[in-house]
């Protein structure tokens, strides 16, 4: 309960049908495309996150004295660790290997998605000390949500700095990761942003421009309604292409590419590659409200340097055009770095309920972040910018 005094009611939602998305995106806000309502129950609706899939809804929903919904929190009773990007595997086997039971587990996260957003969804229109207040009630729902199932541990994952450090405050235990970022400086076209770059990294990535545009294809950014039924079925084929090479295993049904089209026209980019009038390839990006997040990518035939080109430069290109500051190209991949994209760091928070177990990740995360910090320094030592 606030220190205000007043009374809250603490809702568990099993989807997000039971709640109005109005409401719900009054907590969320809009500067994110995947805390959004219409993303998340897109997810929910297409059967790519549903009980079937490992992904139960337990979202928590915070009314206040007025009945009105004050703050939110994307939250997922899981079975497995599939599909989250931040790895637990190694603690569920050392765990279970123990005689533990490591899952089910709690996960509050976006389903797929290793982009970092807000996780604790307060209104906006109150009091900065209410939004705090607020916050701490919706981790302490969590943790008493966690007793009352049993289960072994919370996971936070991609959330911001702030959030982050009020979970350590509360105590969770804190993880770092890293990814890998391009930020717009200002520039005011591509060739500005070449500009910066030493002289050898600025004529590898022309030579590799060149060459897709060697290779006679027509690219393109599509978005709201120049995106078709049958762009999403190709990208689809596209998607299916690489879940097989790298995954396995599709998370996302071909009704969600409907369904996001569908009610979130407005954040999507398409990125399609046609050689003639066929589309071999194509990259699914989110923008924000200063990111471009760049999520899926996919080919049926074999370009050399189109990965790049229509992952990475046309995205440099969208968010100089539209005045973006950031593209986060999604999860690993050092190789980002000599085309511009420079280590950022990326937080999780973990609550862990045996003291034997906490007590291992919490020395293994102290290992992992000092070994982070240095790989973050060693890529920065790479980058392909002029020195000052």
């Amino acid at each position: 309960m606030p220190d205000s005094g007043d009374a809250v009611k603490v809702r568990v939602l099993r989807s997000l049908r039971e709640i109005d998305a109005a409401d719900w995106d009054a907590c969320a806000g809009t500067d994110n495309p995947f805390v959004r309502h219409a993303f998340l129950s897109a997810l929910e609706d297409s059967g790519s996150a549903t009980a079937e899939t490992g992904w139960m809804g337990q979202h928590l929903a915070v009314e206040g004295s007025d009945g009105r919904i004050a703050a939110c929190l994307p939250l997922y009773l899981k079975n497995h660790s599939y599909g989250e990007y931040v790895f637990d595997w190694g603690w569920a086997d050392a765990y279970e290997r123990a005689g533990g039971r490591y899952y089910p587990k709690l996960q509050c996260s976006v389903p797929f998605t290793p982009a970092t957003g807000p996780r604790l969804l307060v209104r906006s229109d109150q009091s900065a000390e209410l939004r705090r207040e607020l916050r701490a009630v919706l981790i302490a729902s969590l943790r008493q949500l966690a007793d009352n199932l049993g289960v072994s541990s919370i996971h936070i994952t991609f959330l911001p700095e702030d959030d982050w450090e009020t979970c350590g405050q509360a105590g969770f235990l804190k993880r770092i990761g890293q990814q890998f970022h391009w930020e717009n400086k200002g520039f005011q076209n591509f060739d500005d942003f070449l500009s910066e770059l030493s002289s050898r990294k600025r004529k590898n990535i022309k030579k590799e421009r060149r060459g897709v545009a060697d290779a006679g294809l027509t690219i393109r950014a599509l978005e709201g309604s120049a995106i078709t039924e049958a762009h999403w079925d190709a990208f689809y084929r596209f998607y299916l292409d690489t879940s097989d090479k790298k995954w396995g295993q599709a998370y996302l049904t071909r009704s969600f590419f409907s369904l996001l089209g569908e009610r979130m026209g407005d954040a999507v980019v398409l990125i399609v590659a046609e050689k003639g009038n066929l589309p071999v390839a194509g990259a699914l990006n989110l923008k924000g409200a200063d990111t471009l997040y760049g999520r899926n990518w996919g080919c049926t035939e074999d370009y050399k340097f189109l990965h790049f080109e229509a992952c990475y430069y046309q995205a440099i290109d969208y968010a100089i055009r539209t005045g973006l500051r950031w593209v986060e190209a999604g999860a690993q991949g050092p190789h980002k770095v000599q085309r511009g994209y420079l280590p950022q760091a990326t937080y999780s928070a973990h609550w862990i309920t045996d003291p034997g177990l906490r007590g291992a990740v919490a020395r293994f995360l102290d290992d992992e972040a000092r070994g982070i910090a240095r790989e973050m320094d060693a890529y920065g030592s790479f980058s392909p910018f002029k020195k000052a």
